[in-house]
């Protein structure tokens, strides 16, 4: 069985919530509550097509083994037999006929819970019927239930263990209900169950490493669009999101600011004080404007060295100036010593916001950066620790005492 491996890999890594699942492990085939509940949306996202499969091939099975009773047996018990078919056959039609005509995924898990159990159950009615014609009749369409629920339709382990014990314990009620053997009755409870227990096993390590496989995708994708520094956006996912988040702006009729950071005089505090100090100082201006980045449309970015950028969904040049100010007196408030700084004895940062409309529909993200890069490059040459802003596309610059 997995268990526990080091993760060593890891200590490399920003610390984030994917990474932290995995270096503790889930032997328990759990994660912690807000990674559960998306492991299990992803789950039935990437499980609907084997989903849709595996209940096809339930049906052709299930109408195939329909075809073999009537050949092969004959007896008053027959018709018996065949109304079982032909109920299971009508709920797993339906079944089918909500999964393949709809995507809602949350009717996903119900509906293939519901075709396990008709399959199982209703097997577990057959072979008890046919039993009492001819003990010989082959039970191993239980057993293959339970490993379709194990292996074929996509269940979470406890799901598919659930669905076996509901089977065999379905079916001891029927056998002793027509009056098998008890011998034979514990001969074939010992072997289902022997296959019960290897599909668990196997169930287990196939949920292990699909959680597994989730964890290290979603790492992969923060690592990708994320700064492993700061833990903000990346230039990268910066650019790939933005026309998203512009498209939804015109949609709704909301503006877009873009605040452009450039901490002043970074490399004389480098210079100064060194690297590690420096990295420091970046760590906590991004936690600055993270606290800023609330919204779930605006983004905290680091554009790269000691450049920022904010981006504001639905704020106006006097909200973005307010936000820029709020941004710019934080970090000064913060009184990180800046001796080689001619600024201020602290260390600041010079601000360039540049604000869109809805009326701007062809303005591009470069367009934005240039225009929002000129205005950061007037804060600065107006003497840093400032604010420059853009209202209706004109620069405006507007200063801020030390």
């Amino acid at each position: 069985m997995v268990g526990n491996r080091p993760q060593t890999w890891l200590d490399d890594v920003r610390a984030n919530p994917y990474a932290e699942q995995l270096a503790q492990g889930f032997t328990r085939l759990r994660f912690a509550a807000p990674l559960e509940e998306q492991y299990r949306a992803y789950q039935l996202e990437h499980s609907f097509d084997l989903k849709r499969i595996s209940l096809l091939a339930a049906i052709l099975i299930w109408m195939a083994q329909t075809l073999l009773d009537l050949r092969l047996v004959d007896s008053p018990e027959r018709d018996a037999m065949l109304v079982v078919r032909v109920a299971v056959s009508a709920l797993l039609l339906v079944c089918g006929g909500l999964i393949l005509c709809s995507r809602r995924t949350n009717l996903l898990v119900p509906l293939t819970l519901a075709c396990i159990l008709a399959l199982g159950i209703g097997s577990a009615a057959v072979v008890a019927l046919a039993h009492r014609i001819d003990p010989a009749y082959p039970e191993e369409g239980l057993l293959l239930v339970c490993m379709a629920g194990f292996f074929l339709a996509g269940l979470r382990l406890s799901e598919a263990l659930a669905c076996s014990v509901v089977v065999l314990v379905t079916y001891i009620g029927f056998e002793l209900l027509f009056g098998a053997a008890v011998v034979r009755l514990l001969y074939v409870l010992l072997y289902l169950l022997f296959g019960i227990l290897i599909g668990a096993v196997g169930c287990y390590q196939l949920e292990y490493k699909s959680r597994e496989h989730f964890l290290s995708r979603r790492l992969l994708k923060v690592m990708a669009d994320c700064d492993s520094l700061t833990g903000l956006h990346n230039r990268r996912s910066f650019r790939r999101q933005f026309d998203r988040v512009w498209r939804q702006g015109l949609r709704e009729g909301q503006p877009l600011a873009m605040l452009l950071c450039d901490v002043d005089h970074f490399k004389a505090y480098n210079d100064c004080y060194g690297h590690q100090a420096g990295d420091d100082v970046l760590q906590r201006i991004g936690r600055l404007l993270e606290e800023r980045a609330r919204r779930p449309l605006d983004m905290a970015v680091r554009m790269g060295g000691e450049e920022f950028a904010l981006l504001l969904y639905g704020s106006d040049a006097d909200d973005a100036r307010e936000a820029a100010e709020q941004v710019r007196g934080s970090l000064e408030r913060l009184g990180i010593e800046h001796a080689q700084s001619s600024t201020a004895p602290v260390v600041t940062m010079s601000i360039g916001v540049a604000c869109l409309n809805s009326n701007d529909t062809n303005v591009s993200l470069k367009e934005l950066y240039a225009r929002a890069d000129q205005l950061l490059y007037e804060a600065k040459n107006s003497g840093r620790n400032r604010i420059a802003v853009s209202a209706c596309g004109q620069p405006m610059l507007t200063e801020t005492t030390i």
